[in-house]
């Protein structure tokens, strides 16, 4: 579809199958865009179809069959609820019965084809003139719900913590939306769930259409708002050409202007007061609630404003005798609502003028024959001040004259010439006020096109801002993107500087020849240190620089190790284990059985390195040499022992 300058102040878009069944084989759709001049056509799949009504948002989706787009009656609800909140969707051919598309077009004098494309043009052009029904599935009802977003489950602190912080944040966003719908002068029936800590949920009913709530769907971590219209038992249709009925209109201009509709049977209908809208916009709003058959205004004599409105709608006029007493409209208008004075002089004069003429109302309701309809009958009487029976003959069938009537020399006029009459006085009188409703017109076109050529130039820098912010909010997240991999480069080059350093100062130890090392220090031989004799302290110097065979282990503290810790170190077969403190019965016995060396570590000179440590080989080798001097006297003694066991068991086995 491209873009149009639009004749009409929406767009309509007219639909047909081409092809293919929505209950079956995937469809095609013959769709037309109309504006009220240009025609744009286009055949589209239906996924495409929806794609193109949520981004063209048209007023109205127009077909001769709604069960031609949707399957069902839960496909259509469904249909319904995803279609852009200012979009209808309209049966032209009529509501539960429709007719032949064929025939509504031939009445209202539309083009019409067989073809699927023309009945889809002729769909939208009928829609153009207000013809055909809006489907509906559901109220002016709008429920928000504004609840948790994520389980309430273990969260990485304690449950009952983690629990409380969504629920607070239930509660902040449910305040937010309450301001919200405040500040847009909604009103709203709140239903919370309080819970510790917050809420777990909330609920507004607000009596509107979601497009005027100030709120949107969301999910944002620790909550989500969600809007759903409330659904009717069923699918109802409304007739787009809404019955005006006849009203009298009270105006009190000035500054403000106010205006009240009020019905022939006495009750207030609506008001308005404004500061801002000219005379046509006033004009069109009365338009949309009646047909005007008495203006009224609440002192004598009338203003030149509500004259001017008057002479708009052809009505008659009514003034007060004299000036109506604040008093007295006060105590007429009593048990109507208003929001300011204005409102209730425009009121007021509507109701004085409807009081003034109570009697006419009901004697031409007495008279009127319920086929007739009494609202016109009214408006002619009133409005246009003929007599009541000339009004009711004009709606008469002719009758057969009867013979008195026929001796008559000059016999009545029919009531076909009576009407004719009638529209021609009428006629005279419009033509009188044309002038001034060409002006109006005019001024309001000047002002559409002003307005037009900057809402175009206002659009155009509202998308050049758009691709601004959108650009610099990509640049914003990928620049984050990458100040992340930098910090964790530095903090891995960081850990491998760390680790290298370390690796130097072990190869060094690990190897005779120190060319960084005169002298006596040549003797030097790497110690790795052990914190406690635990498996874990085992596993934290494995990871730290690796133990291998022939290593000299340095235990800090040699107590409390158990049978598995000293396997642990004596699979690793050390060269010796120098230690502080004493060993464990079993640790002695079994390191002394697998013949690793052990010996205080307070015999050598240990000279610690950050995390690794050298001494001098001598006194390594003079720790080991003590060791093997002391096991071949506790390997004697255990000899020894043994011996004699054997000699006392042999006597006492003997004696």
């Amino acid at each position: 579809m491209s873009a149009r300058t639009s004749a009409l102040d929406t767009l309509i878009f007219g639909v047909d199958v081409q092809s293919g069944d929505v209950r079956g084989d995937a469809p095609s759709y013959a769709v037309v865009a109309f504006d009220g001049e240009n025609v744009d056509r286009d055949v589209v799949s239906l996924r495409k179809l929806r794609r193109l009504i949520d981004r063209e948002e048209p007023a109205i989706v127009a077909t001769d069959n709604v069960y031609e787009l949707a399957e069902d009656k839960d496909a259509l609800v469904h249909l319904l609820r995803t279609l852009p909140p200012e979009t209808k969707l309209v049966q032209v051919t009529g509501a539960e019965r429709p007719e032949p598309l064929s025939r509504v077009a031939s009445r209202h004098g539309v083009p019409y084809g067989k073809d699927p494309m023309k009945e889809a043009e002729a769909a939208a052009r009928l829609a153009a003139g207000n013809v055909g029904y809006e489907v509906s599935a559901f109220t002016n009802t709008t429920r928000v719900k504004v609840a948790r977003g994520r389980s309430t489950g273990k969260g990485g602190w304690s449950e009952d913590r983690y629990t409380r912080r969504i629920q607070g944040a239930v509660k902040r966003a449910a305040r937010e939306v309450e301001s919200a719908l405040e500040e847009a002068g909604l009103e709203y029936e709140a239903d919370v769930t309080e819970k510790y800590g917050g809420y777990s949920n909330a609920v507004y009913t607000v009596e509107a259409d979601p497009s005027q709530i100030p709120v949107s769907t969301r999910r944002s971590g620790d909550t989500r708002v969600e809007i759903e219209r409330e659904r009717r038992d069923g699918i109802e249709f409304e007739p787009l050409a809404k019955r005006r009925d006849y009203v009298l209109v009270g105006v009190d201009p000035g500054t403000t202007t106010a205006v009240a509709i009020v019905g022939i049977d006495g009750e207030v209908l609506d008001v308005l007061s404004t500061r801002t809208a000219d005379t046509a916009a006033v004009i069109e709003w009365i338009v949309e609630r009646g047909r005007p058959f008495l203006v009224a205004a609440d002192v004598t004599p009338m203003p030149t404003t509500v004259e001017k409105l008057r002479r708009s709608f052809d009505a008659a006029g009514w003034t007060p005798g004299t000036d109506l007493p604040v008093d007295e409209k006060q105590h007429r208008t009593r048990e109507v609502g208003y929001d300011n004075d204005h409102e209730r002089d425009a009121i007021a004069a509507a109701l004085f003028a409807h009081d003034a003429n109570a009697d006419r109302f009901e004697r031409i309701a007495r008279k009127t024959p319920a086929r007739i309809d009494r609202g016109e009958v009214t408006a002619r009487v009133v409005g246009n001040d003929e007599p009541i029976e000339r009004v009711l003959d004009s709606y008469r069938e002719d009758e057969e004259p009867d013979e008195e009537e026929e001796t008559h020399t000059q016999p009545e006029r029919s009531p076909e010439q009576r009407r004719i009459a009638d529209l021609e006085g009428r006629i005279e009188r419009l033509q009188s006020h044309l002038s001034d409703v060409r002006e109006t017109v005019e001024r309001k076109d000047d002002r559409i096109e002003e307005l037009e050529t900057a809402l175009s130039q206002a659009r155009s820098e509202e998308r050049k801002e758009v691709r601004e912010r959108r650009a610099v909010t990509r640049l914003k997240r990928e620049n984050d993107r990458l100040e992340r991999e930098r910090d964790e480069q530095r903090e891995a080059r960081e850990a491998l500087e760390g680790k290298l350093e370390r690796l130097k100062a072990l190869w060094k130890l690990d190897h005779s020849n120190f060319s960084d090392v005169d002298g006596d220090d040549r003797d030097l031989v790497a110690v790795k240190p052990i914190e406690k004799f635990t498996l874990g302290a085992i596993e934290d110097a494995e990871e730290a620089y690796g133990l291998a065979a022939g290593d000299v282990i340095y235990l800090r503290d040699a107590s409390g190790a158990g049978r598995r810790t000293a396997e642990r170190l004596a699979d690793a077969a050390p060269r010796v284990v120098l230690k502080e403190g004493g060993l464990s019965e079993v640790a002695d016995e079994l390191l002394f059985d697998r013949g690793i060396p052990v010996g205080p570590a307070d015999d050598v000179a240990i000279r610690e390195v950050d995390e690794l440590a050298v001494a001098r080989e001598s006194d390594v080798e003079r720790v080991i040499d003590d060791w093997h001097e002391r096991a071949e006297r506790r390997r004697r003694e255990q000899n020894s022992e043994m011996v004699d066991q054997l000699i006392s068991e042999h006597r006492a086995e003997s004696g």
